[in-house]
């Protein structure tokens, strides 16, 4: 099998079903993930300066390659709502080979049209 980047579950949630799949699109767009999911809203209970906060979010769970990590964080970062956005980035262990290279194929960044 070719040597490809090891692959990456990023997790973040959003406030709302238009800016997770406006987030979304631009991910997929820019090939920084190969796929997106957009799970159902979820109720959040944190901490948030000195505050217990109860909000509703949108979870999107991002797969992409660890060679993209760095530009799918800034891109993330420059796109979320919040002052502090969650993005956590989970090794991928074990998976099938085909899906994961599909991953590795489609975060590779284009150099052509």
């Amino acid at each position: 099998m070719a040597d490809i980047s090891p692959a990456l579950l990023v997790i973040t949630n959003l406030p709302d079903s238009y800016s997770a799949h406006a987030l979304a699109g631009a991910l997929i767009e820019a090939r920084l993930a190969a796929c997106v999911n957009i799970l159902a809203p979820c109720r959040s209970v944190y901490r948030w300066q000195g505050k217990t906060e109860n909000a509703e979010e949108v979870p999107v769970l991002i797969k992409t390659s660890a060679a993209r990590y760095a530009a799918l964080e800034a891109a993330i970062r420059a796109r979320h709502p919040y002052e502090l956005p969650e993005i956590i980035a989970v090794p991928i262990a074990h998976g099938l080979p085909e899906y994961l290279a599909w991953v590795a194929s489609e975060t590779t960044e284009s150099t052509t049209c």
